[in-house]
């Protein structure tokens, strides 16, 4: 079994508090829409909310979507092992805990994601975020999460009876880490792409999906890390995603690694998954951490509101 297919079988542990977590907050508290259920770990999407030492914080923000194939979570080492990351750099963390297959497929994915970076910018002066400074990071499936966050957003709705729906979803900066992206080409992953679409989707919701064929120039600036090495999500994933954002004018910074299996996480790999350390990836944290002080996300500034 691949890493990626272990990771389908702990979505139950989803439910569970996250070490270290603040808080939990449900992304709907009267219940999601098209929600199946009640059952906290089926059907209730969440935030695990990281906050940094406040002598350390940035203002920033970044929503974490781990992977899982769309139908698990890979909590630990994609999720609260990368929430303690950001908080050591000063950038509050929420830690995404979204509806996944088989009970759900499309569009419920996406409008949790959508909800996500709502509920964090409503919330910014709560949590001491800059609501102009909202990051949103994924990996493997997660990573096609975070890259529809940011190509399939809107500025608000302002007839919305909900005070959140009225808030831009749009992110501020992307970082998607061995991403899914390419569900039109033979370079999706099949069991993401099944867990999203169902079986035999149409070739309009695939291209909907494709989300390098998404990118416009709206699309937030862009980071992303892959391995060449990677047989369960090729690299092409990531290059024609960052093609994309090259025609459309969007900045972005691209790190191919030689070597390394896919679900390595921050490098140090996921014994509960097989996935030993790779020295190598394990340099993309600290490139990512200089991307964004160029983007200015690790500059000290005050809470504002959205």
């Amino acid at each position: 079994m691949t890493a990626l297919g272990a990771m389908a079988l702990v979505d139950a542990r989803a439910a569970d508090p996250l070490d270290g977590a603040s808080e939990v907050v449900k992304l709907w508290p009267e219940g999601a829409p098209g929600a199946k259920g009640d059952d906290p770990a089926k059907d209730v999407p969440t935030l695990s909310v990281f906050l940094p030492r406040p002598d350390v914080a940035t203002g920033s923000a970044v929503v974490v979507c781990p992977g899982g194939g769309y139908g698990g979570l890979a909590i630990d080492h994609e999720g609260k092992e990368v929430a303690d990351w950001f908080n050591s750099i000063g950038v509050t963390a929420f830690v995404l805990k979204y509806r996944l297959a088989p009970q759900y497929h499309h569009p419920a994915m996406m409008h949790d994601v959508n909800r996500a970076i709502r509920v964090v910018r409503q919330g910014a002066s709560k949590w001491g975020v800059d609501a102009g400074r909202i990051g949103l990071m994924g990996f493997s499936a997660g990573g096609h999460l975070a890259s529809t966050g940011g190509t399939h957003f809107d500025a608000g709705k302002p007839d919305s009876d909900d005070p959140i729906e009225r808030i831009s979803s749009r992110p501020d900066r992307l970082m998607l880490i061995y991403p899914v992206i390419a569900m039109a080409t033979p370079y999706t992953h099949q069991g993401s792409n099944r867990n999203l679409l169902g079986e035999n989707p149409p070739e309009d919701l695939l291209k909907f999906y494709s989300n390098e064929q998404q990118v416009t120039p709206e699309t937030p600036p862009t980071f992303l890390a892959h391995t060449n090495e990677d047989k369960a999500v090729p690299p092409e994933n990531s290059l024609l995603f960052a093609l994309a954002l090259r025609k459309a004018g969007v900045p972005f910074e691209l790190h191919v690694f030689e070597k390394g299996q896919h679900g390595l996480g921050l490098g140090s790999g996921a014994k509960q998954f097989n996935i030993g350390p790779d020295p190598a990836f394990q340099a993309w944290p600290k490139l990512c951490e200089t991307w964004l002080k160029g983007q200015g996300f690790l500059d000290k500034k005050a809470a504002q509101s959205p």
